[in-house]
């Protein structure tokens, strides 16, 4: 009886071991600058933007013109998207998908370089989640333009307060001291490729 009371003893000790083992291999130590947190592994990054499903543009889309304040530039933007403005920034909405436009004087052209040096560094700082994806010089009809792509978090909901993941093409148009910086996103993965082809062509100044 002594030898079989034993046994169970070890094998129940053994158990414990086990499951204390496992227990501990659920949690890692993270830096965090200055300090330490423990989190549980797989858990979710509250502070990470959230992804949705993507929100093409869709190819049945209607496009409008609209004159930007003043009358200094034309665009074609989506017919039916809600259109707000502050100053001399434009902005349309739907749902995930945004067209902001806003007019600037700058003494001189931009270049990708300039772009890289001044402009990104500002973005890390002001732009919820910024990932830089590329920097490049693109022609479109009105012209050169610096291109500016990067990921990011949108602007949190004003009722949950949740970021989505978003994709954003920034656009650079300068001409005799006055840019305009057409900046257009979706919901991260979205095919707007065309749509977004069809706005940065139809650009153009008027004065």
């Amino acid at each position: 009886m002594r030898r079989v009371q034993t046994s169970v003893f070890a094998v129940a000790l053994g158990l414990a071991f086990v499951a204390a083992a496992c227990g501990g291999s659920s949690t890692q130590k993270a830096s965090s600058g200055s300090g330490s947190t423990t989190t549980v592994s797989g858990a979710v990054d509250p502070n990470a933007p959230e992804v949705v499903a993507p929100g093409d543009i869709p190819d049945t889309q209607v496009f409008v013109s609209f004159a930007g304040p003043g009358g200094r530039y034309s665009l074609k933007v989506p017919e039916g998207w809600a259109r707000s403005t502050v100053g001399t920034t434009v902005t349309l909405t739907d749902h995930y998908n945004t067209i902001r436009a806003t007019i600037n004087p700058v003494r001189v052209a931009p270049t990708a370089s300039e772009a890289k040096a001044t402009e990104v560094p500002l973005l890390r700082r002001t732009v919820s989640n910024f990932e830089l994806v590329k920097i490049d010089a693109v022609n479109r009809t009105a012209g050169r333009a610096v291109l500016v792509s990067y990921r990011a978090g949108s602007a949190p909901d004003p009722v949950t307060g949740k970021r989505v993941a978003i994709d954003v093409e920034r656009y650079e148009f300068w001409r005799s001291g006055t840019q305009v910086t057409l900046t257009l996103s979706g919901a991260r993965g979205s095919d707007n490729v065309d749509p977004w082809k069809t706005i940065t062509d139809s650009f153009a100044w008027k004065s």
